[in-house]
């Protein structure tokens, strides 16, 4: 700042606040400043930042390791450095394994202060990780919702609309026995609002469900494949199946047709996709899209506020399928 003082004539004073402009200073003192300080490489030293605020300028994104791969990860990350670009914060990404404690990298954040905001997803109805951070009055948002009674900044896909859309759209082409492979199962908020729609859907409609037991989010997607082709060779299989990803889409087909069936003739399969590859992939899937990048940067807007201290109400939002 001694550099950019001297290169601008102006004191130590008055370049620090240009730099984070201060109302105080007018707009053609800002500009010169700042031009001068792009100009010469300046970065605010982050270890004297937190020293002096208390604050690191970090927003810390929490992912399961090996969360769907799709397009997922890469949009959402897109999405919130889209928003942080224009502020001093830094993403960084802070990944656990499934088979470890999801509070851990939680805890580690909170105790190291090595963060001011967190963004996290796979959100669960009663979340432990939720009420440990609202105890702990520590900026936060999630990609899901939860249903445990405590309001908090949110941004989510309308899974429940998707449900009933995508049975309508089944129905629409004669489909009467449907299924649908929902992903992790009821251990994620998201499976239970998927569940809701499905079965309005199916109620409105008269279709009729067809249930796979025992399928979850920890089998492998071989499996899925597998279990699809034995599911389809007994007797009465289903006519019409939703997915709730691009990946379990890819295997369901696979398994499909690995007995000999045709989409689109034999049976019709709907999916949502976060990026745009299933119709390059099988034409005839229905497809409804979920705008992940668009979540990111609600994600992003919404820990930002609330570390300036905005009512989580005002910090909840949702996004609705798109028809392909």
């Amino acid at each position: 700042m001694k550099t950019i003082a001297f290169m601008a004539g102006l004191g130590v004073t008055t370049v620090s606040r240009a730099l984070k402009d201060a109302p105080e200073i007018g707009q053609a003192t800002k500009n010169r400043v700042q031009l001068i300080a792009k100009q010469i490489g300046y970065r605010p030293n982050r270890a004297g930042v937190r020293l002096r605020t208390g604050k690191t300028n970090v927003i810390s994104l929490v992912l399961n390791a090996q969360s769907e791969i799709m397009g997922l990860t890469s949009n959402l990350v897109y999405g919130i450095s889209e928003v942080l670009a224009e502020t001093p914060y830094h993403l960084i990404v802070t990944p656990y394994s499934p088979e470890n404690d999801p509070m851990q990298p939680i805890r580690y954040i909170i105790e190291t202060g090595s963060a001011d905001g967190i963004i996290m997803s796979q959100t669960q109805p009663s979340d432990p990780r939720v009420r440990y951070l609202t105890d702990h009055h520590f900026p936060f948002a999630t990609h899901g919702r939860t249903r445990m009674g405590i309001e908090h900044p949110f941004h989510d896909f309308d899974n429940e609309a998707y449900a009933y859309a995508a049975v309508k759209s089944l129905v629409e082409r004669g489909r009467r026995r449907i299924a649908m492979v929902a992903g992790p199962g009821p251990a994620h908020t998201y499976y239970w609002h998927l569940d809701d729609g499905f079965r309005r859907g199916l109620q409105e409609s008269g279709a009729v469900p067809v249930m796979l037991d025992h399928w979850n989010g920890s089998i492998s997607l071989d499996d899925v494949r597998n279990r699809t082709e034995m599911f389809m060779r007994q007797p009465n299989p289903p006519d019409g199946i939703i997915c709730c990803t691009g990946g379990l889409t890819v295997a369901v087909v696979a398994g499909i047709e690995a007995t000999g069936m045709k989409l689109g003739r034999d049976i019709d399969l709907v999916s949502k996709q976060t990026t745009h590859f299933l119709q390059w992939f099988r034409p005839e899937i229905i497809v409804f899209n979920e705008d992940v990048r668009h979540a990111g940067r609600e994600l992003a807007r919404a820990v930002l506020r609330r570390i300036e201290g905005a009512d989580p109400t005002q910090l909840q939002s949702l996004s609705y399928p798109e028809a392909e």
